[in-house]
């Protein structure tokens, strides 16, 4: 059976942590980018990865802008990302809609079992 990698791009080690293990219940292999710089990096050197999710408030690079890098390289932009984050304005969504992110999900609005549930239905609907 094929490994279902997910890349998380987060830099709250508590909310890393608890998705990570969430996540590893449902027989998903997390793989943990504290900033954007270290997202970016695993982006291009990891194959096989099914979803990014990315938290916008990051050091080194913002998600917006780990955003942009995956938009815009051809080896890297079709792969589908995830965006959670505690920015909830309007433009902030539609910035994220705007850059090709599938969804949006603002933290203090969603808890972690939507979140987990949300992403395991994109994955399951993503491979049929």
């Amino acid at each position: 059976m094929e490994e279902k990698k997910v890349l998380l791009i987060e830099d709250d080690p508590f909310l890393s942590s608890l998705l990570k293990n969430r996540f590893s219940r449902e027989g998903l292999t997390v793989l943990h980018a504290k900033d954007g710089e270290e997202g970016i990096k695993m982006i291009r050197e990891t194959t096989g990865i099914l979803l990014v999710l990315l938290d916008l408030i990051l050091p080194k690079k913002s998600g917006f802008e780990v955003l942009q890098v995956i938009r815009q390289d051809p080896q890297m932009q079709n792969a589908p990302v995830i965006i959670i984050s505690n920015l909830g304005q309007p433009e902030d969504i539609q910035k994220g809609q705007d850059l090709g992110a599938v969804e949006y999900f603002i933290k203090a609005k969603t808890s972690i079992e939507d979140l987990v549930n949300n992403v395991v239905s994109f994955l399951d609907s993503a491979k049929k």
